[in-house]
């Protein structure tokens, strides 16, 4: 997929639909809450072999049960870009399954 900047008008969409996400310093920002620091572990882990394989990897930072992630697109000038709402979505579907 062709990585590509959003208009402001494009966050505000996706933002309706990602539920618990917000912009915050220009980048898509959410925190989540888990049951154990394994779960949160498990998680993160989940999503790195996902991030890994689309070649587009998250700011993130874990402790203990929460996990604080920040999404940008460096390559596009630290935008926000369709892949940052792309793993925005698969973050909340693996959470969701967890």
């Amino acid at each position: 997929m062709a990585r590509r900047k959003l208009e402001d008008e494009e966050i505000q969409e996706a933002l309706a639909e990602l539920t618990g996400w917000e912009v915050k310093d220009g980048k898509l920002h959410r925190e989540f809450k888990f049951r154990s620091f394994g779960s949160a572990i498990g998680w993160m882990v989940s999503v790195a072999v996902y991030a890994d394989k689309r070649d587009h990897h998250p700011e993130w930072c874990n402790v203990y049960n929460r996990v604080r992630v920040d999404l940008v697109t460096h390559d596009l000038d630290n935008a926000i870009s369709n892949l940052d709402v792309e793993m925005a979505r698969k973050m909340n579907e693996l959470f969701e399954k967890g």
